[in-house]
């Protein structure tokens, strides 16, 4: 094998590094998931078994399997039976370990029962990031998209659905009845051997038929009306191809606008993004420390009831209008055509004309809460009339708080890359994570399994992109000390949550304090961030 780089034998004795520490560089990235694991105060968040029982079997302490966890989601290795593997074989996450290796049992039922605590690890995160100044600006980006639950299509019932599967099934019936009827006038060996088989299918239909019935009847019965028989909290919901739906869930994102960091997410099975501005926008708010944050959304977000929560609760959405009607196709006027006039309380027809307030009847209408603009005089005899409206009349009705969207309409004016930001800023973060966790997504079951799945997916998201990042103006707070960040992190818990090292636990070189000149000097095997 000349003329190749060549390897060592497999019998061929070595000496390899004495440490593990001399496997581990000093900007590898598992330094960063000790540091910041390190600097939990674990019972604070609400792990269990953070004290060990006096008597039994000694078991995992959190933090050893909290950073399994983490280096998994940060490395796309979210499967217990794989991180089982990895622990055995990996020398970074032996390192990061101290050589432990839980079986996959132990790993899957830390992440079952701590999900309160796991999710709350990954909201304290967003606040270390804020301490880092990665949260400067007060623009916040929101979107959402469907993943893929443990699940399949035919799994899941709706009233529909059902209708369609027994009509097919009574085609099928009728089909294999016309065969069965064909083969006994033909006789024969071949008919003999048919007549079983066909008879074997229509028994499975006629009872496949019985028992979508079955379903449809306890369909009338559940909220909802829809049924998943493997993760019981998942919903068809969607997806941009015509005609095709998703089990699963609906994942809402709050994306920072300058480092695409995630400020706030959720997990929820309602496949509508309607009613989702208000609650992600207040979550933004909270997580970036701002008194006040703009957010981008698309049209699927419009709704006049979400925009009108936000307006005084310091989240200022800019939102593209839906334009539901197809009158312009047809050379018609619509609602953009006539100009409102708020200081005169009138709108103006594109032919000139005022539409002024009609007179209130009754406030117990059916719209008591729109107001009716019209003109009776000159719409009967108006030349664009035929362009304008098929009634007698043409009529406006303005929402008592369209003086809200009209806000919004001109922040979106003023902000004519308003969409063009929001799809590069929020869209990634999804599709990443989408990438990360493969053609199945999730590998859990139920909304809380699933909402601690998708936490840590977004804590090694933001936590690389972290690292990847250099504060704008952070001052002498640097990644490259978890700990003194921590410490100026303010926690939304009565206790600290960020503290320094679990009692008898070694002290991380990242967390120790040098004596140097420095506040925050490098020591040895400190991580390094250019």
């Amino acid at each position: 094998m000349k003329r190749f780089v060549e390897g060592a034998a497999r019998d061929q004795g070595g000496l390899f590094p004495a440490h593990l520490e001399d496997f581990v560089t000093d900007d590898n990235p598992v330094r960063a998931v000790d540091a910041f694991v390190e600097t939990l105060d674990l019972r604070a968040l609400g792990f269990g078994a953070v004290d060990p029982c006096a008597t039994g079997r000694p078991g995992y302490h959190p933090a050893v399997l909290l950073k399994l966890y983490v280096y998994g989601y940060l490395n796309a290795i979210a499967s217990s039976r794989r991180l089982e593997r990895e622990a055995q074989r990996n020398v970074e996450l032996m390192w990061l370990t101290g050589r432990l290796a839980p079986d996959h049992k132990t790993i899957a039922d830390f992440r079952k029962d701590h999900w309160p605590a796991i999710q709350r690890t990954c909201a304290h995160f967003v606040v270390l990031c804020r301490e880092l100044g990665l949260f400067s600006k007060s623009l916040v980006a929101v979107d959402g998209s469907k993943f893929k639950a443990v699940n399949s299509r035919d799994n899941n019932f709706t009233i529909n659905k059902v209708a369609k599967r027994i009509e097919q099934a009574e085609v099928h019936i009728a089909r294999y009845l016309i065969a069965l009827e064909r083969a006994d006038r033909e006789g024969g060996e071949i008919a003999e051997e048919k007549t079983p088989r066909l008879k074997e299918k229509i028994e499975r239909l006629r009872q496949r038929v019985e028992d979508l019935k079955a379903m449809g009847a306890r369909l009338e019965e559940t909220p909802g009306a829809q049924v998943s028989l493997t993760d019981p909290d998942a919903r068809a919901m969607s997806s941009h191809g015509k005609g095709t739906d998703v089990v699963g869930y609906n994942v809402q994102f709050a994306v920072d606008a300058e480092h695409h960091l995630v400020l706030a997410h959720e997990v929820t099975n309602i496949g509508s993004d309607r009613a989702q501005l208000a609650a992600m926008g207040e979550k933004a708010r909270e997580a970036s420390g701002h008194e006040s944050i703009t957010v981008l959304a698309d049209r699927g977000y419009y709704s006049g009831d979400q925009i009108v929560a936000c307006d005084g609760a310091g989240v200022a959405p800019i939102v593209p209008k839906t334009e539901t009607s197809g009158g312009a196709l047809r050379g018609r006027f619509t609602i953009q055509d006539f100009v409102y006039d708020a200081a005169h309380d009138r709108y103006t027809c594109p032919a000139g004309h005022f539409l002024t307030q009609a007179k209130k009847r009754s406030t117990r209408g059916p719209d008591p809460d729109f107001v009716r603009y019209r003109n009776l005089d000159v719409c009967g005899d108006c030349p664009l009339k035929p362009r304008c409206t098929s009634e007698r009349f043409q009529q406006i009705r303005r929402w008592k708080h369209e003086d809200v969207l009209d806000a919004m309409q001109r922040r979106l004016d003023r902000m004519p890359k308003a969409m063009t930001i929001r799809r590069r800023t929020a869209e990634h973060p999804l599709e990443t994570i989408k990438a990360w966790m493969g053609a199945t997504h999730f590998l859990t079951r139920t909304l809380p399994n699933v909402k601690t799945e998708m936490s840590l997916q977004v804590l090694a998201y933001n936590l690389n992109g972290a690292l990847r990042r250099q504060p704008a103006n952070a001052g002498d707070c640097r990644l490259k000390d978890f700990a003194q960040c921590a410490e100026n992190a303010k926690a939304g818990l009565d206790e600290r949550v960020f503290t320094r090292p679990r009692p008898g636990a070694d002290i991380n070189p990242l967390t120790a304090n040098s004596g140097a000149d420095t506040p925050h000097a490098l020591q040895s095997g400190q991580m390094r961030i250019s």
